[in-house]
């Protein structure tokens, strides 16, 4: 009962500063934090609830990837080919590959760990966009996530076209990973656990202390970090970012509480 009462008081004292924390920021944001015990209920503290997606649409391309393959319609082992998009640079480096032919185990790898521009394009691309959205409203039941557009085509942005992701999605997102079978967690969670960004949730934790299983994405005005470990859920979702130090501070406080909270 004691042990009960300490971590219900720490629990209460991280959900204080957190709230303060997320009080400093000047930004459109969300945030949502979940320690999978069963003794507490999630914290969701948001000023928003629709959010440009920027690199985190990744996921649920991850996501409607497995599916496909669930049904058989798709296959990490087919050859990719990647001079068929655009040599878009950017994050990742597949442009720079001396090999141009990589199977899709390897794109979808490099789409998550490096954020891959290339080849997230050229997942979109097998897909198909239109089926993708499909995917999103249908089987994945992802109410809001959607993909107007590939990574970097700025003509389409100009045009308005954008891809966008909700606070209920980046929930739902959880669920569909308790869902997986064990033969596809084993190759999703490697992906996720390889991402190479460090600098926002993550921030002021000291490399390789924990198994933090995630995702990242920025662009002007925004930055996002949605993820997971061993025992909770977390993400902050941010635009309309204008004091860019501050936000990196709040990301990194804020992920420093909740580690040591788990």
């Amino acid at each position: 009962m004691q042990n009960e009462k300490r971590k219900t008081k720490i629990s209460e004292l991280t959900e204080d500063a957190i709230a303060n924390e997320l009080n400093r920021l000047t930004c459109s944001y969300a945030f949502y934090y979940h320690r999978r015990n069963g003794v507490r209920a999630p914290i969701l503290r948001r000023n928003c609830d629709l959010f440009l997606a920027a690199s985190i649409i990744k996921v649920p391309i991850l996501f409607a990837w497995a599916y496909l393959e669930r049904m058989g319609r798709a296959n990490r082992a087919e050859v990719c080919e990647l001079d068929f998009e655009p040599q878009i640079e950017g994050a990742g480096l597949s442009w720079l590959l001396k090999t141009r032919r990589l199977p899709f185990n390897d794109v979808l790898l490099l789409m998550i760990a490096l954020s891959d521009n290339l080849c997230t394009n050229l997942v979109i691309r097998r897909i198909g966009i239109e089926r993708l959205n499909g995917i999103f409203r249908g089987p994945l039941g992802l109410p809001d996530a959607v993909v107007e557009r590939k990574l970097m085509d700025y003509e389409a942005r100009a045009r308005g076209l954008e891809n966008r992701v909700s606070v209920a999605d980046c929930i739902r997102l959880f669920e569909l990973r308790d869902g997986r079978n064990p033969e596809e967690r084993a190759w999703i969670e490697p992906m996720l656990l390889a991402s190479d960004d460090m600098g926002l949730l993550l921030r002021n934790v000291p490399r390789d202390t924990v198994a933090f299983y995630h995702k990242t994405g920025s662009i002007p005005g925004l930055l996002h970090d949605w993820g997971y470990t061993g025992q909770a859920d977390v993400f902050l979702l941010t635009q309309n970012v204008k004091d860019v130090g501050t936000t990196y501070e709040v990301f990194g406080r804020v992920g420093e509480m909740v580690l040591r909270d788990t």
